[in-house]
């Protein structure tokens, strides 16, 4: 799967949490941009396994985020646009300070 298709499943499953679908079917979306096998060294250690399939996740999840990222910075821009009395960026500070304000 390239790179622009992967980003394509992002903003799929960002409109289809809009719209409505179901959260099963959004992570099936999404779990299709992860590799369904991993390629290891036969002989590796624990240390190499994990670190071959790391290599072969970041890929695929750099892309996912680089389409949610697209996703979000298109959105908040139409909706800067609107005129609204708060911007997207403000409320995304307003955002993170009730997150940092909740306790664990």
């Amino acid at each position: 799967m390239t790179d622009n298709e992967i980003k394509l499943k992002a903003i799929a499953a960002l409109t289809g949490v809009r719209g409505g679908i179901g959260a099963d079917y959004v992570s099936s979306l999404l779990g299709e941009v992860t590799p369904a096998e991993f390629l290891v060294p036969a002989e590796a250690d624990a240390a190499e396994v994990g670190s071959a399939v790391l290599d072969q996740l970041s890929g695929p999840l750099s892309a996912l985020i680089s389409g949610f990222v697209l996703a979000f910075e298109a959105v908040a821009d139409a909706f800067d646009e609107t005129g609204s009395p708060a911007s997207a960026q403000e409320i995304l500070q307003d955002l993170a300070l009730r997150l940092a304000s909740e306790s664990d």
